[in-house]
């Protein structure tokens, strides 16, 4: 999904514009992660930018995505740009460092 959301149309409100933008894009991670997986994927990644516009677009991680919208539309911005692209993920193993350090965080 690339987009890019406008905030500022006549006659709507902004907050509600906002709000149809973030349903949008957690329903779009919603309909990605139930496809079926390919033989040998774990599970669906994302890789995702946002920004102003598809120019100054910066990559950031899906878990920080709604809350960096919050923070633009925050800062000023009259339109803001997403980019969430399906990848396959791959799970793999905890070094042994931290699996020993996790282990005793438990004990």
């Amino acid at each position: 999904m690339k987009k890019t959301y406008p905030l500022n149309i006549a006659g709507k409100n902004r907050d509600r514009l906002l709000d149809a933008a973030k349903h949008d894009i957690r329903k779009y991670v919603k309909r990605e992660r139930a496809r079926s997986l390919p033989a040998g994927v774990d599970f669906w990644d994302f890789d995702c930018k946002l920004g102003a516009d598809q120019a100054s677009a910066a990559a950031l991680h899906l878990a920080s995505l709604i809350a960096s919208v919050d923070v633009l539309v925050t800062e000023g911005a009259d339109t803001f740009y997403v980019e969430v692209v399906t990848k396959h993920g791959y799970r793999t193993a905890r070094p042994v460092a931290d699996q020993a350090r996790i282990e005793a965080d438990f004990e």
